[in-house]
């Protein structure tokens, strides 16, 4: 009987992966793949510390939540100040480019000029560290909403 079980063959399945992966500045991107699953077990062992989201016969959808901003703000991201004074991440310097992400309105009353100038200009997000450091700064100029 084990001689059986040993020689007896298993198609392989054919599934679409989407891995999800979601980072801290809110950016997500989406990997599409092709797996052959010859074992189910090592499937599972394969994407064990991605969180499963779907499952159809053919299509398997996992996410991650990654710990560092997403490729696009170490690339191009700035960090800048919208025309109604909110604090902004940009892809690209502020005065020309597209805004990826919003935050708060700050209370330009309170902010130094020297600042409120380093806004104006960009100031570049190259990695997680400076992310949360400018996030921290400016958080304490936020405009407060109930002075109005």
């Amino acid at each position: 009987m084990n001689d059986v079980k040993e020689t007896m063959q298993f198609d392989p399945i054919e599934v679409q992966v989407v891995l999800e992966r979601m980072y801290l500045d809110g950016e997500y991107s989406q990997e599409i793949v092709s797996e052959t699953i010859w074992s189910m077990e090592d499937f599972w062992a394969k994407y064990e510390d991605w969180e499963l989201i779907d499952m159809t016969e053919n299509k398997v959808v996992f996410r991650e939540y990654v710990d560092d901003i997403s490729p696009l703000l170490k690339t191009n991201g700035y960090f800048g100040i919208s025309s109604d004074g909110t604090l902004t991440i940009f892809n690209g310097r502020p005065q020309t480019s597209k805004i990826i992400h919003t935050f708060f309105q700050l209370d330009m009353g309170k902010l130094e000029s020297k600042k409120q100038e380093e806004l104006k200009k960009g100031i570049r997000i190259k990695n997680k560290d400076r992310y949360v450091e400018v996030l921290e700064t400016f958080k304490h100029y936020t405009l407060d909403k109930q002075a109005n």
